[in-house]
Formats: structure tokens, sequence, C-alpha cells
């Protein structure tokens, strides 16, 4: 197994979007998880609006724009 380390703030930054982008997609096939829906993080976190579907587009332009 191959690891690698990811460092300096901005690359965390991204890596940490891309984890929500991808929770989120499973969010809105179905998969649920405890606590708080990551729809609710991404929403407050990014100030987006729309269904989960309208702001996983939101978020996949946001994770384009970021590189």
């Amino acid at each position: 197994m191959m690891s690698s380390m990811i460092k300096g703030k901005e690359n965390i930054d991204i890596f940490r979007l891309k984890v929500l982008r991808s929770a989120l997609y499973l969010e809105t096939q179905g998969i649920k998880r405890r606590g708080r829906s990551v729809y609710s993080i991404v929403k407050e976190e990014y100030n987006l609006k729309g269904s989960k579907q309208k702001v996983l587009d939101q978020l996949d332009e946001i994770i384009y724009k970021e590189g």
C-alpha cells in the first residue's frame, strides 16, 4: 500500500473539500451517517443553498476553481 502526506494549509483545505464532496455524493445516493449531515456542514461553511444535488453541483464548481 502506498501512502502519501498532505502538507500545507492550502493542500489540506483542498483535500478536505474533496472529502466533503465525496461524502455529500454518498448522501445524495441515500447513504446516511451518524451526527450532522455533510449537506448541512457544506451549506453552512460555503454558504450554499438548494437541494443536495444543487449543493453538490455548486461544490463541484468550487473544487474546479480551487484546482
